[in-house]
């Protein structure tokens, strides 16, 4: 016998239907969430990292301009340190040339003239003096510019002051300074060691030459020497003349 359903099963489907779709609903959103909170959490993470990174790089840039700060400090003491160095060089230059000028301008300035004052300011130096006559002034121009410590010379002024003495003229000169190259100086040092080689050699150069029979005796003695035998008196008799330079009987 067939069995006829008289209840209300389309809507019982649509009931269970829209219980399946909520569910999935709810199913999609737990998941979607999940998502979203992976998510967010690592991007907490590589938020994190990043910070800790920027941390030790601003840990480490402090750290570098520290260091860029005292390397500053060291170039400024380093350059304070060539500085002073440099001067050193050249106050012991200065020194060295000072002794160099007082000899050349001792050695250079004539007796008809006499120096008051001198002043050197780097390079240059100023000249006062007092003179018999302008002759003397350009001598002493002249020997000068000649010395290899000093060079072109500048005549300020010269008057005659009238005076009663024996150097009425006054002058004023301006000198530049200069050194001599390093090569004239090692080869003045050159020249003068055969100067001394050749005063050494110069004694035996000197050394006036004997006769021909007596050079020829001081030479053959050392190249033979002479057999130990009896002297007899005819052999001192013969050798006697040729020592005193005579003819052999």
């Amino acid at each position: 016998m067939a069995h006829v359903n008289l209840l209300p099963w389309r809507a019982a489907r649509r009931k269970q239907r829209e219980r399946e779709f909520y569910m999935q609903l709810v199913a999609a959103f737990v998941v979607a969430l999940g998502v979203l909170l992976l998510w967010i959490f690592w991007m907490d993470q590589r938020i994190d990292n990043q910070n800790e990174r920027n941390t030790t790089l601003q840990t480490e840039i402090k750290q570098l301009d520290v260091r860029i700060a005292k390397i500053k400090d060291l170039e400024t003491v380093r350059a304070h340190l060539l500085a002073r160095k440099q001067i050193i060089e050249q106050l012991q230059a200065d020194r060295s040339q000072m002794v160099h000028l007082f000899d050349e301008l001792v050695k250079t300035i004539p007796t008809s003239a006499r120096l008051t004052a001198l002043k050197q300011n780097g390079q240059s130096m100023s000249l006062e003096g007092v003179s018999q006559s302008n002759a003397s002034v350009a001598e002493y121009m002249r020997n000068v510019e000649s010395s290899p410590w000093m060079g072109h010379t500048d005549l300020r002024k010269t008057e005659n002051t009238h005076d009663a003495t024996r150097m009425p003229y006054s002058f004023g000169l301006d000198v530049t300074l200069s050194r001599p190259k390093a090569d004239e100086t090692d080869a003045g040092k050159g020249t003068e060691q055969p100067a001394g080689a050749s005063s050494s050699a110069a004694p035996a150069a000197t050394v006036p030459a004997a006769s021909g029979t007596a050079a020829k005796a001081m030479t053959a003695a050392p190249a033979k020497p002479a057999v130990a035998a009896p002297v007899t008196p005819a052999a001192k008799s013969v050798s006697a003349p040729a020592a005193t330079g005579g003819t052999k009987p």
